[in-house]
């Protein structure tokens, strides 16, 4: 038993040692540009933006594909900052500032039809053939597509209630601080 764990041990350890070395030297230098877009996107990985995922909208943006509008749950902030990271002008007269929302069920008028969680991308619905449908909060990212298809309108997107649980201090403008005299 004692030879079993020692060879397993050193296995593990050599193995990892061999991993360790084969990540620095094959390792890939990524876009940095990406990489920061990516810093500035929300991260939700909604979809809304007709890419798949945040990191398929920042590449295209990094590569001029796409527009700095591209982001609806972002709202105007996001484009601001997307707008100053890549030099580029923008109307804001289209763009919503909108505010962080989940998805919720009027129980009163699912009726289990199960087309909501059909076409969820994060399953965040639960439920099953008729029987009435819940969200699950912290997995939803409120793309609107269980609001689309539901034929009751009993899936509506709310904005999320402020609360000691889920208010957050936003990031501090750098560019602001650095010009409030001392």
């Amino acid at each position: 038993m004692i030879a079993a764990l020692t060879s397993l041990t050193i296995l593990g350890l050599v193995l990892g040692l061999i991993l360790g070395v084969a990540a620095r030297v094959f390792r890939v230098e990524g876009n940095k540009l990406v990489e920061e877009i990516m810093e500035i996107l929300p991260g939700s990985q909604c979809g809304q933006c007709g890419f798949p995922g945040c990191a398929g909208a920042a590449q295209a943006l990094a590569a001029g594909g796409a527009p700095v509008t591209l982001c609806p749950p972002g709202g105007r902030s996001v484009v601001l900052e997307l707008a100053a990271k890549l030099g580029k002008e923008v109307n804001l007269a289209g763009v919503k500032d909108s505010v962080p929302k989940v998805a919720e069920v009027k129980e009163e008028l699912c009726i289990g039809c199960t087309r909501c969680f059909k076409v969820c991308p994060t399953d965040a619905i639960m439920g099953a053939a008729q029987q009435i449908h819940s969200v699950f909060r912290d997995a939803c990212t409120a793309c609107g597509k269980c609001e689309e298809v539901c034929p009751t309108e009993s899936v509506k997107l709310q904005p999320i209630p402020v609360t000691l649980h889920g208010w957050y201090w936003h990031k501090p403008n750098l560019q602001v601080l650095r010009n409030i005299p001392a």
